[in-house]
């Protein structure tokens, strides 16, 4: 008959998995020229690319005219659910929106985001971040891929999905007059990669 050691058993049991706070506290200070995500519970460090953040000031210039600068952020933390700590390309925020006791916007507080795609994290932009935003209830998501000169506007979020996807070609207006944003994005100046 084995014998068990209930102490050993217990000192197993007692660590929690480390919170984001504590996850993006161990990361500091993050490399000079890189961004860090966690994208369920998994911490994603990619490089800042020029065409990225080209795309990013593009649409970022567009949005000015129109929204208080207040109200955009790009590469800013926002917690969507738990293990997803997203620093988004680009947000936009609901007029509304005030931050928490803690000093955080939250996932309600977010009208559109926009996500410069990148071969390293494809995978996360088009799978559980794009299902996070859904689930958060984000009304328009704009992913811009610059390696296929396109990109997918999704809106409409139910359910944790987005039951609308719109297709622009790199040249032509992604159309956002049907959200909430109420606005037409030229894409023309967008570079490639």
């Amino acid at each position: 008959m084995a014998v068990v050691d209930t102490d050993r058993i217990d000192m197993a049991d007692i660590g929690d998995e480390p919170t984001l706070d504590e996850l993006f506290a161990w990361l500091e200070p993050v490399p000079e020229g890189f961004k860090v995500e966690i994208v369920e519970g998994t911490v994603h460090m990619s490089p800042q690319r020029d065409t990225h953040w080209r795309i990013i000031l593009a649409i970022i210039k567009q949005l000015l005219p129109r929204f208080a600068d207040d109200r955009l952020l790009s590469d800013v933390r926002i917690d969507f659910g738990e293990g997803n700590g997203f620093a988004p390309d680009v947000v936009k925020l609901f007029d509304s929106a005030r931050k928490d006791g803690r000093g955080r916007w939250l996932p309600e507080h977010v009208e559109f985001v926009a996500e410069v795609f990148c071969k390293g994290t494809a995978t996360s932009d088009y799978g559980p971040k794009k299902e996070a935003y859904a689930t958060a209830g984000v009304p328009a998501l704009l992913i811009v891929d610059p390696y296929t000169g396109r990109c997918l506007l999704h809106s409409e979020p139910k359910d944790g999905e987005y039951h609308k996807k719109l297709v622009v070609d790199f040249g032509l207006d992604v159309d956002l007059t049907g959200t909430s944003l109420d606005l037409v994005l030229k894409t023309d100046a967008f570079p490639r990669d």
